[in-house]
């Protein structure tokens, strides 16, 4: 077992999460169960996009904030926001106040609502069979992006959602359990 897998705790678990407490109880509670429900994988794409070009480490300090301003990611509550909600979403500093991923999330609550098939059941379909892909040794061997997360990316764009990309899509894959990213050795590992 690598070194780097082993926490200060003694729990050996993928490196990245032996970074910081906040790290350590996501990877150990959350990363890569299996999630469903409209209004928990809307938040989950929602908060991958907001986390686009930042540390996802910010998100997690953030996302109470997030849950509050966001009306709990309750899609057909985003998909009122107006020009108000912006103006109030812009003025809060528990959030990340980036004017695009904001009218983005609006936009993609609406756009769920447009859905010919829940949310959860459409996002699911693309992922990979169970036990298909090989573990990762290493984080150096856990893609960025998969044909997967590229067809998923060209789905939502269709449908009309924004700051959906293949690199988006893979990283809400790997938090919501479509695939299984835990390297060898952590303990979380399958």
């Amino acid at each position: 077992m690598s070194p780097e897998l082993v926490g200060a705790d003694g729990l050996a678990r993928c490196a990245w999460g032996n970074t910081a407490p906040d790290y350590a109880a996501y990877h150990d509670d959350e990363w890569g169960v299996p999630l469903r429900g409209e209004t928990e994988l809307f938040e989950r794409l929602s908060l991958e996009a907001f986390q686009s070009g930042l540390s996802w480490l910010t998100i997690l300090r953030k996302r109470e904030g997030f849950r509050r301003a966001f009306a709990g990611f309750v899609p057909e509550h985003v998909a009122t926001f107006g020009d108000d909600d912006v103006a109030r979403l812009l003025a809060d500093t528990a959030i990340v106040r980036n004017r695009a991923k904001i009218l983005a999330t609006i936009a993609n609550a609406r756009a769920v609502a447009r859905l010919d098939v829940p949310l959860d059941e459409l996002l699911w379909s693309f992922a990979p069979d169970c036990g298909t892909r090989p573990r990762p040794r290493t984080m150096a061997d856990v893609p960025a992006t998969t044909p997967e997360s590229v067809a998923m990316a060209k789905t939502l764009k269709k449908r009309g959602f924004s700051f959906v990309g293949p690199t988006t899509c893979y990283a809400m894959m790997q938090a919501t359990g479509m695939v299984d990213d835990h390297v060898a050795g952590c303990f979380r590992a399958g």
